[in-house]
């Protein structure tokens, strides 16, 4: 007999999945998908976090110009009296005498202020931690830019995945209808037995590749949720066709090139980082230089017995003045700092120029595939409408007698064969304008 546990979970999976199937459907364009993920993407809030982390880097920066002021306060308890050096009857040629009074009970409040008349390092700190936010900001930008293109992306790869299911169902469906045509003639005596099982073969081997595209379908739905950060949303309808509208312009290399140089945020983030490292050698040679402060203090003290405060006297001090720090000897450290400082200048700088190289080629590439998918997606279109009329040909043909079932399975193969194919370069062309985008430094349009 079996356990209720196993009756409750055994219940559980035939309802779970009924329960997924009933939430509706959420209708969602490319450019809804997009504007989702930019507004609840983990990764891009982390980025934009960031941002706000160095803002409060340069805060705490600029501080280092300000004054600042402390509040003190002490209290003491004596188990005996305070002894004071120089009183009393009990010292010796050897001694120095000493004598107990004062109150066993002290207290001490004090207000102090420093204001920093000169600090060598202030101003390339501050400038250093603005750098290092417009950093963040030109990363918060790139992760933009990236996040984009992963959202057309994956949304332009289930809907090539959507119509290949749809291709390979109606191929389904035509290979069906011959799989019937052939088992009736075989009963009627008029065919051969080889032509159903050729038949039978293409129609099971159609099925496990659709299931496999229905898989994929949903897996990369998830992704596309995931990219978006809805995890509240379960079941999305995707509204955008794969269709191209329009072709779009290709820029020169040239023109890119340029454009590229101007607006990709990991290329000024490269040279953000060389100016940090400028900033870093200015604040290591700083480290070097005297700090002038200009300081005060007011102190009030008592001293009581039995803790009577009330009735004590409480005298005041007061002072102001300069106070001068010279660093004379560091173990070197600055020396350090100033040649790590340094190094890391020309790392930045040849980090920028290997990109700089780098981006001439992916222009390059990027532009020739973008002509290349576009001619072969003007190819493919006129080979499909071939394979199309060839298949409707050849139908009509064995619908007459005339030809036999061998060449309209041919030809129903090269019509799958085309149409597909056509698919792919679609979904190439697609990807190398979104790839073109990115490679400009722009958030790619949905179409």
């Amino acid at each position: 007999m079996r356990s209720p546990a196993f009756l409750y979970i055994s219940l559980f999976s035939m309802i779970a999945p009924l329960a997924i199937m009933a939430q509706p459907e959420k209708n969602l364009s490319l450019t809804d998908a997009v504007l989702l993920a930019k507004q609840h993407n983990r990764a891009l809030k982390v980025n934009s976090l960031d941002i706000s982390m160095a803002r409060e880097q340069v805060r705490q920066a600029k501080s280092l110009r300000l004054p600042s002021a402390q509040l003190g306060a002490q209290y003491l308890h004596y188990f005996a009296l305070p002894a004071f050096f120089g009183f009393g009857e009990n010292g010796s040629a050897s001694k120095i005498p000493y004598a107990r009074f004062g109150g066993r009970d002290q207290f001490a409040g004090t207000i102090s202020a420093t204001y920093p008349v000169y600090n060598p390092i202030a101003a390339p700190a501050r400038k250093s931690a603005q750098l290092q936010e417009r950093l963040s900001q030109e990363s918060y930008r790139q992760s933009s830019i990236d996040l984009v293109a992963d959202v057309q992306q994956t949304y332009l790869g289930i809907l090539v995945l959507a119509e290949r299911v749809k291709l390979q169902q109606e191929s389904l469906l035509r290979n069906e209808k011959a799989l019937a045509d052939a088992r009736s003639l075989l009963a009627q005596g008029r065919g051969l037995r080889v032509d159903t099982l050729r038949a039978y073969t293409a129609v099971q081997n159609l099925k496990p590749d659709i299931l496999k595209l229905n898989y994929a379908i949903e897996v990369g739905k998830q992704q596309l949720i995931t990219l978006m950060g809805t995890d509240s949303i379960t079941q999305i309808h995707l509204t955008d066709s794969l269709a191209v509208q329009a072709p779009v312009a290709v820029p020169t290399e040239n023109e890119l090139y340029e454009q590229a140089l101007r607006q990709r945020p990991d290329l000024q983030a490269l040279a953000l980082q060389q100016q940090v490292s400028e900033q870093q050698t200015s604040l290591a040679k700083a480290a070097r230089l005297p700090v002038v402060s200009v300081i005060g203090q007011y102190q009030i003290a008592s001293q009581a017995r039995s803790f009577d405060f009330v009735n004590a006297n409480w005298p005041s001090t007061s002072f102001a003045g300069a106070h001068v720090v010279l660093p004379l000897f560091t173990g070197y450290s600055n020396q350090a700092k100033i040649k790590q400082a340094a190094l890391a200048q020309q790392q930045s700088g040849i980090r920028l120029t290997e990109a700089q190289q780098a981006l001439k080629t992916n222009v390059k590439q990027v532009i020739a595939d973008l002509k290349e998918s576009y001619d072969r997606m003007q190819t493919q279109l006129k080979v499909k409408e071939t394979a199309l009329q060839s298949y409707e040909i050849v139908q009509y043909r064995y619908e007459k007698g005339v030809t036999s079932r061998l060449e309209l399975t041919d030809a129903e193969l090269a019509l799958t064969a085309a149409q597909l194919n056509y698919l792919e370069a679609v979904f190439e062309y697609r990807s190398a304008e979104i790839a073109l985008a990115r490679t400009s430094g722009l958030e790619g349009v949905a179409k």
